[in-house]
C-alpha cells in the first residue's frame, strides 16, 4: 500500500477521468430520480498541488495546468472546469479536486455517496474532508469487495468507479471480477473502470476478457499524450464504460480530439469504440 495519489493528482489521466464523470453526473440528472455513486479507491478526496507530494512530480502542470485557462474548451468540459474555478477563487490554480468531491459537489440532495478507502492515513483524510455531508459515507475496506458489499443499492440506478493503484499485477484481471460481479448484482449500474496505457500488447488480454464480460454494453475511451510504445512509461490512460447514457459517446468523440491536442506531450491520440456494443432486439 505504498501508492499515495496525490503525487499524481491533477494530471492528464485524472483530467480524463474526472471529466467523464461529470459528464455522467449531468447526464443522470436529467431525470429525478436519485442514484448511488460508488467509489472503490477513493483517496483522500482533495488535494494541494503546490503541497509537498504534488510539487515533487509536478504532473499536474501537463494536465489540469495546460486547461485552467482555456478560453475554446468544448461545451461538455465546462462543467468540470467550473468546479476547479470555484475551487480556486482567487484564480491561483491549487486546490484539485478528486472524484469523492467532485462526486460530492456535483449529485444532488437526493443522490447517495459511498466513498471507500483502504490506505488507513488516506481512509482517515477522506473522513475529515467529507465531513458534514450525510449523503456521503466513508468506508475504510478493502475496495475489491464494494460490488458484494454495497450493490444493489436501494437507489435505482448507480454509478460505480473501479480505480485501483495498479501496484499489483493482477489488478486488470480483478478489474474484469469486479466489474462482472457488479453487474451480476445490479445489472444497469454504470461501471466505470479506469486504466493506465504503457503497453498496449499488455492490455490485449484485458480487452479480450471485457469483451467477454456480463456487461450489456462496454464503451472504451483512451487518451494517450505519446504513442504506446514504450512501457516504461505512462503513455495515457483509458476508461471502460458500462451502460454509459444516452449522449456520452456523443460528447466524448467531441472532447477526445481536443484533449488529445490540448495534452500532448509528445504525440497526441485518442481512441472511443465499443467492446461490447447494445444488442438491437
Amino acid at each position: 500500500m505504498n501508492y499515495r495519489h496525490a503525487f499524481h493528482a491533477g494530471n492528464h489521466a485524472d483530467v480524463l477521468k474526472h471529466l467523464v464523470l461529470c459528464r455522467l453526473f449531468a447526464l443522470l440528472a436529467r431525470k429525478d430520480a436519485p442514484y448511488a455513486y460508488l467509489d472503490s479507491h477513493a483517496g483522500v478526496g482533495l488535494y494541494d498541488l503546490q503541497g509537498d507530494q504534488a510539487s515533487r512530480t509536478g504532473e499536474w502542470r501537463e494536465g489540469i495546468g495546460r486547461l485552467w485557462e482555456a478560453t475554446d474548451a468544448p461545451e461538455p468540459l465546462l462543467d468540470y472546469l467550473e468546479v476547479i474555478r470555484a475551487m480556486n477563487p482567487d484564480g491561483v490554480l491549487r486546490h484539485y479536486p478528486g472524484s469523492p468531491e467532485l462526486a460530492r459537489l456535483q449529485t444532488r440532495e437526493q443522490d447517495r455517496l459511498h466513498l471507500n478507502e483502504k490506505h488507513p492515513d488516506d481512509g482517515q483524510a477522506l473522513k475529515e474532508n467529507m465531513a458534514g455531508d450525510r449523503r456521503v459515507a466513508v468506508h475504510l475496506g478493502e475496495g475489491w469487495h464494494l460490488p458484494r458489499a454495497l450493490l444493489p443499492t436501494r437507489e435505482k440506478r448507480a454509478v460505480m468507479l473501479i480505480d485501483p493503484p495498479f501496484e499489483k499485477a493482477d489488478e486488470l484481471e480483478r478489474c474484469v471480477t469486479a466489474l462482472n460481479e457488479a453487474i451480476g448484482r445490479m445489472r444497469q449500474t454504470i461501471v466505470v473502470v479506469w486504466y493506465p496505457i504503457k503497453d498496449e500488447r499488455q492490455l490485449k488480454r484485458f480487452y479480450r476478457d471485457m469483451e467477454k464480460s456480463a456487461a450489456p454494453k462496454l464503451l472504451r475511451a483512451e487518451l494517450f499524450v505519446h504513442p504506446a510504445d514504450d512501457a516504461g512509461r505512462l503513455n495515457g490512460s483509458g476508461l471502460l464504460i458500462s451502460n454509459p447514457p444516452w449522449g456520452l459517446e456523443e460528447e466524448l468523440r467531441a472532447l477526445l480530439p481536443w484533449l488529445a491536442e490540448r495534452l500532448a506531450q509528445s504525440q497526441g491520440s485518442w481512441r472511443l469504440d465499443w467492446l461490447i456494443a447494445e444488442q438491437q432486439p
